[in-house]
């Protein structure tokens, strides 16, 4: 039983190809249903490791990795579609890339990395989700918005993916000199 939640975010992960193939189709409709059955399964995941105490150090390496692909599914099929810009879906993918490579660097050249995304961070990735949601809303007729909600909503998801991109680069890269400091000085 204490496995349910990975496995519902390998489900989240698997879920990821026909989302691809949905929105490389058009099949909004069906992209949106794929999208909002990963939300769920998101929170039910969460929600049983956290009260149930299911937590796993594989769930918190496999679970922030399935939201990602997602996104990166989602922003990279709706740029394919025309329905969001190119530039957006390469800086929400790159600030990801860069997160990642620096993880790595950290890892390997300072030692032991423990993830601890920002409020920044958490604000970012739900913007994220809510300018998708909104735009497959948008793609599948279930709504219309208004176009400043539209130029609001992708205004304020660059602004935070930039800020928190340069936030992580700038704090780890502040703790990475401080330790690298600290071990090659001893403690002052």
């Amino acid at each position: 039983m204490r496995h349910i939640p990975n496995g519902l975010t390998l489900l989240r992960m698997l879920l990821t190809v026909p989302l691809a193939w949905l929105l490389r189709d058009g099949r909004y409709d069906l992209s949106l249903a794929i999208a909002l059955l990963a939300a769920f399964t998101d929170a039910l995941d969460g929600y049983l490791a956290k009260r149930f105490s299911w937590q796993s150090q594989l769930g918190g390496l496999i679970d922030p990795v399935a939201d990602k692909l997602l996104l990166i599914a989602c922003f990279f099929g709706l740029a394919g579609a025309g329905a969001l810009p190119w530039w957006l879906a390469a800086l929400v993918i790159g600030r990801d890339v860069v997160i990642v490579t620096g993880a790595v660097a950290y890892h390997n050249l300072v030692g032991p990395l423990t993830a601890e995304p920002s409020l920044l961070s958490k604000l970012t990735t739900a913007l994220q989700i809510a300018l998708v949601l909104a735009t497959l809303l948008h793609l599948s007729r279930f709504a219309e918005w208004p176009g400043w909600f539209n130029l609001g909503l992708l205004a304020a998801v660059t602004l935070v993916t930039l800020g928190s991109g340069i936030d992580y680069v700038v704090r780890w890269s502040l703790k990475a000199w401080r330790e690298t400091h600290t071990q090659r000085d001893g403690p002052q």
